[in-house]
């Protein structure tokens, strides 16, 4: 158990393997480290990205599109 509502649990035992799986509420991500990189570094560079003067007009004339 981590805390009150997080359980590992054994899914499968095959010769030298282990299967692992993880049991938490739908509101608690779980990720391999890997993935959770990834999905940090894509939360970034998000973070990162600006809008451009020039890209607000094409931005504004999508709407103007979608509107009509």
């Amino acid at each position: 158990m981590i805390g009150d509502d997080i359980e590992i649990v054994i899914v499968d035992i095959k010769g030298d393997q282990v299967k692992i799986g993880v049991k938490a509420p739908k509101n608690v991500s779980v990720h391999r480290t890997e993935v959770y990189k990834e999905i940090q570094d894509e939360n970034r560079k998000a973070a990162d990205a600006t809008i451009l003067p020039s890209e607000l007009g094409k931005l504004g004339d999508l709407f103007k599109k979608k509107g009509t």
